[in-house]
């Protein structure tokens, strides 16, 4: 089916690392390649998987405290890259930009550092940039990337994995697409009510 999409290249950016590790594991058996940053890429290599740094890919370092790591364009362009638009692909391929097929994420703990009764500053740095744009990136090219917005869809992209191998069908893309745009709303209407109280 032409609906259908393979997935060969992982963006993983996650702050909550429990239950990836089966995900992973499955993504690996499949051939996925992966790619992170930090925490997250410590996690995948201590898994005993390869794990391309974002740094390589940008050639930037992670920068402003870790408040700027996967903000780039060669990010971003992989991520929102039509792959059947042939002036996207061109300057791909000019520019060196990997596609990205899959895109998991986990966001900063907004809320219950909220709830923790956290000072100020340390609910500012868990207003997640990074993290949101990646979501959204993600589930706005829903028709050739798979979006997974928080750790409550990992077990959903496995049980297709296990089910029809390392691909999806539109059906299923824009399905994450729609739990994605449901979890930056009410990300974003969490941060406001805290703006706002």
């Amino acid at each position: 089916m032409a609906d259908k999409k393979k997935i060969k290249r992982a963006l993983v950016s996650v702050f909550h690392k429990d239950g990836l590790d089966e995900l992973l594991k499955k993504l690996n058996e499949e051939g996925v390649s992966f790619l992170s940053t930090g925490g997250t890429q410590k996690f995948i290599e201590e898994q005993g998987y390869k794990c391309q740094k974002v740094e390589d890919v940008t050639t930037y370092p992670s920068i402003l405290g870790g408040r700027v790591k996967t903000l780039h364009p060669k990010v971003f362009g992989g991520i929102l890259g039509r792959r059947e638009n042939e002036g996207d692909q061109q300057q791909m391929a000019q520019y060196e930009i990997p596609e990205i097929d899959l895109v998991i994420v986990d966001l900063y703990p907004f809320e219950q550092t909220v709830a923790s009764g956290a000072g100020e500053q340390d609910i500012i740095e868990k207003i997640d940039i990074g993290g949101i744009s990646l979501i959204r990136a993600g589930a706005k090219n829903f028709n050739d990337v798979v979006i997974i917005p928080s750790k409550e869809e990992y077990k959903l992209l496995l049980d297709i994995i296990n089910e029809q191998g390392a691909e999806t069908t539109l059906e299923q893309r824009r399905m994450f697409a729609a739990r994605a745009f449901g979890v930056s709303s009410h990300y974003d209407t969490a941060i406001h009510s805290w703006f706002v109280k």
